[in-house]
C-alpha cells in the first residue's frame, strides 16, 4: 500500500517535471475557447477519488482526491492566461493526502491553459502540470 502511494506521487512529481509532449503545447499563451461554467475531471489514473475543477464565472470548486477546494479564478480566454487562487480546501484526513497536496500546488502554480477538444491542459509558462477532461 504505502509502494503504491509512493509510486503515485513519484509519477505525479515525473509528469509535473517533464516537458511539453502535448501536441497541444504549441498553443500555449494564444486564445482559447472560455472555461465558463464547464466542469473536468483530472485525466491521470490516482487512487482514490479522481480529482475534479469545477469553473463558474470567477468561482473555482472541486474535489482534490479527499477534500474538497474552493477560491477564485483570473482566466483570460484572449491570452490563454489562467490563475487559481488563493484556494481554501476542507481538512479532513487521507490516505492519498500526498496526491492531494501535489494537486494542490499544481493547480495554484498554473498561469496558462489550452483546450484542445474535451481536454483541458493547465501549464506553468510552457511546462505542462495537469491535464483533465471534460466531465459529462
Amino acid at each position: 500500500m504505502k509502494n503504491l502511494f509512493l509510486s503515485i506521487c513519484a509519477a505525479a512529481v515525473l509528469a509535473s517535471c517533464g516537458t511539453m509532449t502535448s501536441p497541444s503545447a504549441s498553443k500555449v499563451g494564444k486564445a482559447q475557447p472560455a472555461l465558463v461554467n464547464t466542469k473536468w475531471t483530472l485525466a491521470e489514473n490516482v487512487k482514490g477519488k479522481i480529482p475534479t475543477l469545477n469553473i463558474e464565472g470567477e468561482k473555482v470548486t472541486g474535489n482534490a482526491g479527499c477534500n474538497n477546494y474552493f477560491g477564485t479564478a483570473k482566466i483570460d480566454p484572449s491570452t490563454g492566461n489562467f490563475s487559481a487562487g488563493p484556494l481554501g480546501s476542507t481538512k479532513m484526513m487521507c490516505n492519498n493526502i500526498g496526491v492531494e497536496q501535489n494537486f494542490m500546488d499544481m493547480m495554484g502554480k498554473a498561469n496558462k491553459y489550452v483546450v484542445s477538444g474535451n481536454t483541458l491542459e493547465l501549464y506553468k509558462d510552457n511546462l505542462l502540470l495537469l491535464k483533465f477532461n471534460k466531465a459529462e
